[in-house]
């Protein structure tokens, strides 16, 4: 059941969103909604940590990494991702 809901709201924060829904080709309280819905609904059984990453965590010690180790770490992620 749809229930009104009235609420307060910066009026270019109001604007930008009217735009966005336009965009989107729908409504500001379907956004809103599904927004709310998206917040409030409990993930917390897909959010659990697997054993096998409780079991590396704390395995690097970051305080023990000194600079070639983060150099070459940096390095890897540069060729990695830049192309």
């Amino acid at each position: 059941m749809d229930t009104k809901l009235t609420l307060k709201l910066d009026q270019a924060v109001i604007e930008r969103a009217k735009e966005y829904a336009r965009k989107k080709n729908t409504s500001l309280s379907s956004l809103v909604e599904t927004y709310l819905n998206f917040l409030t609904i409990s993930k917390v059984e897909e959010e659990e940590i697997t054993p096998l990453v409780k079991s590396l965590s704390g395995i690097i010690d970051p305080k023990k990494t000194d600079a070639n180790t983060k150099k070459a770490y940096k390095n890897h992620i540069l060729k990695k991702y830049s192309k």
